[in-house]
């Protein structure tokens, strides 16, 4: 190897090797034969490449690729990025105030894990499972979900064009849409109408700051209306803070039942939250909605109630996203955003990476780019149906 090649192997084998002290210092990784296997491995890689590969390697452009193939590898929401975001991460910059309403996650390109209630990508049709292609232009091909959130907002006003495909259309389809602030409702109420009385339906648009309290305010007042069983939609709902679910959980779950476990590598212990005695004062019938868009904070919530037996969830399987992520900078001014911890379900059972599964599966219907909103909700009807069975049992 010459002099020239061997400094770049150090060059480009140096950040990796901070990845795997980094990991061995939050736990994620151990200096085994194993490891310093795949260090000799991907030295002999960049070897090969750099000696025989046909055109002059840019040795940045490659390895910056390497550190996006190895954040990828741990999950979806995991990634690295490049010292400018960083540094936007790091001093915990705010967003754009401008929104069009979608939730991203990473599935080989950019795809959207939920829109929210009422926002410009609801209007347009846009929903859970599409593949965004390219943000003004832009491909999302080495994009990170983090990466892509950030440039779909901006200033109230202005507008973003994202190109789409979904499943079941060969072509990809173009959306402009205009930002807009962030809604303001959380969570919304109504008797059902219908053959059976006494259905109250709760719409969780969002788990942030607020809707626990929200929650609690329309659960009273469909009470008032002569609701003695609820129906909580949590469809798309992938918004908000755990803590903000686990706080809502309290109104449901009776005192002592498990709420939520938080778990940590290397951590001892796993910090276990219960129901407080003056928990759980909502004590009717549940039933819990839920779609693929279901995620995060939602997914928690769910997990809480559907594991102290306090309702039941229907629909189909949510998409398993319950991990919390921090920084972990790295010499170069670049950063690994790294999954560090998870919430498990009361029952001790993972939902990251593996979601939630409905005790009573009913799949949404497939709606085509610009056709109309289906006239039947497959899913509510279902709800509404088990409750009818259980009044005549």
């Amino acid at each position: 190897m010459t002099s020239r090649t061997r400094w770049i192997v150090l060059f480009v084998s140096t950040p990796v090797v901070a990845f795997v002290l980094v990991g061995g210092l939050l736990g994620r990784a151990s200096a085994d034969e194993r490891t310093f296997g795949h260090l000799r491995i991907f030295e002999d890689v960049v070897q090969l490449i750099l000696g025989n590969y046909v055109e002059e390697v840019d040795v940045d452009k490659v390895m910056n690729g390497a550190m996006r193939g190895l954040a990828e590898g741990l999950d979806a929401d995991s990634a690295y990025l490049s010292p400018a975001l960083a540094k936007d991460v790091e001093r915990a910059a705010p967003p754009a105030p401008g929104t069009v309403g979608i939730d991203l996650t990473r599935q080989y390109y950019l795809r959207v894990v939920a829109t929210r209630d009422g926002s410009a990508a609801e209007k347009a049709g846009i929903r859970t499972g599409d593949s965004v292609r390219a943000i003004d232009g832009q491909p999302t091909r080495n994009l990170s979900a983090i990466e892509g959130m950030r440039l779909l907002r901006g200033a109230v006003g202005t507008k973003v064009t994202l190109t789409l495909l979904r499943d079941s259309l060969a072509d990809p389809h173009e959306v402009t849409l205009v930002r807009e602030a962030e809604p303001a409702t959380l969570v919304s109420g109504r008797m059902q109408a219908g053959s059976t009385p006494g259905i109250g339906y709760l719409r969780i648009a969002a788990f942030t700051p607020g809707a626990a309290a929200h929650l609690q305010t329309e659960i009273a007042a469909l009470t008032k209306q002569g609701a003695s069983r609820l129906v909580i939609d949590l469809r798309g709902t992938s918004d908000g803070t755990y803590d903000e679910a686990i706080k809502a959980a309290r109104l449901f779950v009776p005192a002592g039942g498990v709420i939520a476990t938080l778990e940590a590598k290397g951590q001892a212990t796993p910090t276990v939250t219960k129901a407080l005695k003056t928990d759980g004062s909502v004590t009717v019938p549940l039933v819990l909605l839920s779609t693929t868009g279901t995620s995060g904070a939602s997914e928690v919530f769910a997990a809480a109630l559907v594991d102290n037996k306090r309702a039941t969830l229907i629909g189909e399987r949510t998409i398993g996203r319950a991990g919390l992520q921090k920084l972990v900078k790295l010499p170069d001014g670049s950063a690994l955003w790294m999954t560090y911890a998870q919430y498990l379900a009361p029952s001790g059972n993972s939902i990251h990476g593996t979601g939630l599964t409905p005790a009573v599966e009913v799949e949404e219907p497939d709606v085509e780019f610009g056709a109309p909103r289906p006239t039947t909700d497959p899913i509510l009807d279902k709800a509404v149906e088990q409750f009818a069975m259980k009044k005549a049992a």
